[in-house]
């Protein structure tokens, strides 16, 4: 299979390409690199890759020659990038993954696979499943609603999209994020022997490894016609943590000193899991101590390093304040 990946050179992509490369496929990569090419340095030499730099805004439909799934990661990612530009989060996460979706099936890809979030489901008391009233907080969660009400609409008999809404990702990465929960408190229990958890600690998270998202959009990828037009959350409901438990993870594995920060956060929901095992085939192989102990240990030995690039808003931030029109076409 021919692959279209979009955001190739984010903190999932990364990871993606070169497990789909591994499976056998190839790979076209979409980028524009806000978080520089050397991230994609350990695949973008082989054969089986074609990079292309450009924005899912204006790349033209030639893109789409010889795909055959397309998987379309690119966006401005997380909540507190959503909210930085709200006009061009809705213009990147929402108009420009329907664009590139709307050429896939005019071209005649046969698999489109959206990444979508759990955030959508925004505060709540209850488990929410993909059946659950939506409750978006934030620039970002809306921004994906709208993706996913615009795009699952066009399935047809040759055209079959899905939309996977993922977990708080964990785990190392070659393009890494610290601005996320498990990365940012074990960077945190690393470089200042303190686990910084927001008050009170008691707000809920479902959480996934990156390289079992990877694994997760692979079988997405090699699933028939059963997902087209679906919804699936992706993680485990053995994933589905308070703050203050993963604070006590990181604790165990670090040695570091819990410290609370901050006001309570508006984000708080758990999740069902079912229709991933049952039309996937997805469990999760890592859990949360897996995650810390692989940073960790990344960052021990030097392969990680802490880097103004892997928190996304301020780099964001930092790119704008260089040249204000960085992130626009």
């Amino acid at each position: 299979m021919k692959v279209l990946v979009t955001g190739c050179g984010g903190y999932i992509g990364t990871t993606l390409v070169p497990f789909l490369l591994k499976k056998g496929h190839s790979v076209r990569c979409l980028d524009r690199f806000f978080f520089g090419q050397d991230v994609i340095s350990h695949f973008s030499s082989d054969e089986n890759v074609e990079i292309i730099k450009g924005d899912i805004r204006t790349v033209d439909g030639s893109i789409m020659r010889g795909i055959d799934g397309v998987v379309d990661m690119a966006s401005l990612s997380n909540d507190p990038s959503g909210d930085l530009n709200p006009e061009l989060t809705f213009s990147i996460n929402y108009k420009g993954r329907v664009r590139i979706a709307r050429m896939a099936k005019d071209a005649g890809v046969n698999k489109y696979i959206l990444m979508s979030s759990c955030s959508v489901y925004g505060f709540r008391d209850d488990i929410a499943d993909e059946d659950s009233e939506l409750k978006p907080l934030t620039t970002y969660a809306k921004a994906n609603i709208n993706a996913e009400r615009e795009i699952l609409p066009l399935r047809s008999k040759s055209f079959h999209p899905t939309a996977l809404r993922l977990s708080t990702v964990f785990g190392p990465s070659k393009r890494m994020r610290f601005d996320i929960l498990v990365n940012g408190m074990t960077l945190s229990a690393y470089s200042e022997r303190k686990i910084p958890m927001m008050r009170d600690g008691t707000q809920k998270r479902p959480l996934v490894h990156v390289f079992d998202v990877a694994r997760a959009i692979h079988k997405a990828l090699q699933t028939d016609d059963e997902i087209s037009g679906e919804i699936i959350n992706i993680g485990h409901e053995d994933l589905n943590y308070r703050v203050t438990d993963v604070a006590g993870i990181v604790k165990k594995v670090t040695d570091g000193e819990i410290t609370m920060y901050g006001d309570p956060d508006i984000r708080s929901y758990s999740v069902k899991f079912e229709k991933a095992r049952e039309i996937l085939n997805f469990v999760p192989m890592f859990n949360v101590e897996d995650g810390v102990k692989q940073i960790y240990h990344e960052l021990l030995i030097g392969n990680l390093k802490q880097d103004p690039r892997w928190i996304t808003v301020k780099w964001y931030k930092s790119l704008i304040e260089d040249d204000p029109m960085a992130l626009e076409l």
